[in-house]
């Protein structure tokens, strides 16, 4: 019999996930994480969603908000603090 033939699991892809967006994962490990991701659609996925995430980012283009919607957002987010953080930006009387 010859060696056994060792087949990637999802989390050993996912755990070396970032050396392989990097570039910097061994060439053979390279080979087993492509054979797995072609026969492993949910980790298809997650990798085509890293790729495209870095694309938009790489991208660097900074979306203006409408008017109203960031008035809106900032109202939430000042609600939102005020709520969670009540004691924040009110004098304490001795």
């Amino acid at each position: 019999m010859g060696p056994e033939r060792h087949t990637m699991k999802c989390e050993e892809l996912l755990a070396l996930l970032n050396e392989y967006v990097d570039g910097t994962v061994d060439p053979a490990v390279c080979k087993e994480f492509e054979q797995h991701m072609a026969g492993c659609n949910p980790c298809q996925v997650v990798v085509d969603n890293i790729r495209k995430t870095i694309t938009l980012y790489q991208q660097g283009k900074p979306y203006e908000l409408p008017a109203a919607f960031r008035q809106r957002l900032h109202a939430a987010l000042r609600s939102r603090w005020k709520e969670t953080h009540p004691n924040k930006g009110k004098t304490i009387e001795p």
